[in-house]
């Protein structure tokens, strides 16, 4: 089982401040981070804000299921999806940290049958999810990720 801490949503102000001790812990120790994601497949997705052209850092868990790598826009559940969303419907390629290696990724977000099926099988491997869907009414979205 992949470990995935349930999470709760931080206010916006102090998300930025936990985003950034996970950035700076993952960047100091070859992508490894302790406390709540202790045992966590972690990476770090380097998107182009669609509204400001910004570059934007998230430090997010992936999954890999039947030899993908996944990402799931759950945002502990929130009734949004994550910023990071909206950029990669907007641009879908990125670049990402994974352990000590950097490279990157063209991004496919699931078409619904394809999330269902591997949405499943996320809540297999990680239970969290399962809650984090339960407690909103969105559907909440996978992309892979495809190495370049």
């Amino acid at each position: 089982m992949t470990r995935v801490t349930v999470m709760t949503r931080p206010d916006p102000a102090s998300l930025n401040d936990f985003n950034q001790a996970i950035i700076d812990e993952f960047r100091n120790n070859d992508g490894v981070v302790g406390g709540p994601f202790e045992g966590a497949t972690l990476l770090l997705l380097h998107t182009v804000g669609a509204k400001t052209g910004k570059a934007r850092l998230s430090p997010l868990a992936y999954l890999t299921v039947d030899g993908r790598m996944l990402i799931v826009g759950s945002y502990a559940g929130a009734p949004k999806d994550p910023a990071w969303v909206h950029n990669l419907r907007a641009l879908p390629k990125a670049h990402v940290e994974v352990g000590t290696e950097a490279y990157d990724v063209e991004v496919r977000e699931l078409p619904r049958e394809e999330r269902d099926e591997l949405y499943a099988k996320i809540v297999e491997m990680a239970p969290t999810f399962a809650e984090y869907q339960a407690n909103t009414d969105r559907v909440i979205p996978l992309f892979e990720l495809t190495r370049v």
